[in-house]
């Protein structure tokens, strides 16, 4: 499909269509296909709680750019933006996403995550059967995953690689390995251009505030406990999320149909140690502390843990760094800066999403 700089195809610039594009990592693979390329982007997103259009008001105006309100569960408006943005390729995102929210609602989960990416790709597979043989053989479908579907690595030098078994812990990674697996049947079967990616958590600017990074930094100005659950020995591999999008990019645009990657940040860190650092950083950058508040550390507050929290997740990347050069230019101590950094410096960014004001604004962006 051409070489990860230009790609030129029909003397073209590619459609990329990206679902969950308003979410976190959607909105970063958004803003670098718009600011670091030549493609053409339009972002399907039904805009759920997590979608947040003010995470594009960077790129928003660009010529590139299109958006469209929409379920991927809905298959005739789903088809009908297919036929009118007549994609290269599909970034599929769209999905629910935390892990504690399918523990109380495991239905929209279900929903999204499966009946979702089973309407994708039939209107995908549909879309390409229609395609000339050129645009059939270059289209490709990137579904990306997580490596919670792995479920738990108990050793310490234990690492998820491509093949390790699915052996996932919540509702949340159970609909996401459904996906994957719908994903893989579709190419077997149907003989349809996938592409799997598997990436650890992902941090970084424009993630939603109940995530932990963020939830940290957030309640950490406002003098709020920061709870962590357990003992925080949890631990997990930390990927910056700009150096995710790069990776989605490179696999779309170089990676062998039918393949997975997987994706880290060779960033393993214990819960509490992320607390700490981002603790470390603030104490050092917020000049005015909240009352009471000596060190943001002794706000850590250690909380029951949740119902079966995997113990530690780590990637082994050596794939797509051997066979599509990647790998990410941030380490932990860099990118958790410029997050917390991010988060201190854009206030009204996040104080939009805190206060709901962030959701007022969607009617009419049809």
């Amino acid at each position: 499909m051409g070489s990860p700089g230009g790609l030129v195809r029909y003397n073209q610039p590619m459609k990329i269509l990206v679902t969950g594009g308003a979410g976190f990592i959607g909105s970063a693979v958004i803003r670098h296909l718009l600011n670091d390329t030549q493609c053409e982007v339009t972002n399907l997103d039904k805009l759920t709680y997590a979608g947040n259009l003010d995470s594009l008001d960077s790129v928003a105006a660009s010529s590139r750019y299109h958006f469209e309100q929409a379920d991927i569960c809905d298959r005739q408006a789903v088809e009908n933006i297919f036929s009118a943005c007549q994609p290269d390729a599909v970034i599929h995102l769209a999905a629910e996403s935390h892990v504690d929210r399918s523990i109380d609602g495991p239905g929209d989960f279900i929903q999204t995550n499966l009946v979702g990416t089973y309407t994708m790709l039939e209107a995908s597979r549909a879309h390409w059967s229609g395609l000339n043989e050129t645009g059939r053989a270059d289209f490709r479908f990137l579904h990306v995953s997580t490596d919670e579907v792995y479920g738990d690595l108990a050793g310490c030098d234990d690492l998820f690689r491509e093949d390790t078994a699915y052996d996932p812990s919540s509702p949340y990674a159970a609909t996401k390995a459904g996906s994957d697996h719908l994903v893989r049947a579709w190419y077997r079967t149907f003989k349809f251009p996938v592409l799997i990616t598997n990436c650890s958590n992902n941090y970084g600017p424009y993630q939603f505030p109940e995530k932990l990074i963020p939830h940290m930094i957030l309640n950490a100005l406002e003098g709020k406990p920061l709870p962590i659950y357990g003992d925080g020995s949890q631990i997990r591999d930390w990927l910056y999320v700009d150096d995710h999008a790069r990776a989605l990019y490179r696999v779309l645009t170089t990676g062998q149909a039918g393949e997975t990657y997987n994706i880290g940040g060779l960033n393993e860190k214990r819960n509490i140690d992320v607390v700490n650092t981002i603790c470390a950083i603030m104490d050092e950058a917020v000049a005015a502390k909240p009352v009471g508040v000596e060190r943001f550390s002794d706000l850590i507050t250690f909380v029951t843990d949740r119902p079966g929290h995997d113990e530690r997740y780590a990637i082994d990347a050596s794939k797509i760094n051997a066979e599509l050069s990647w790998t990410p230019d941030e380490d932990f101590t860099s990118g958790i800066r410029k997050t917390v950094l991010w988060y201190l410096e854009n206030k009204a960014w996040w104080q939009r999403v805190v206060d709901g004001s962030y959701k007022l604004e969607r009617i009419g962006h049809h």
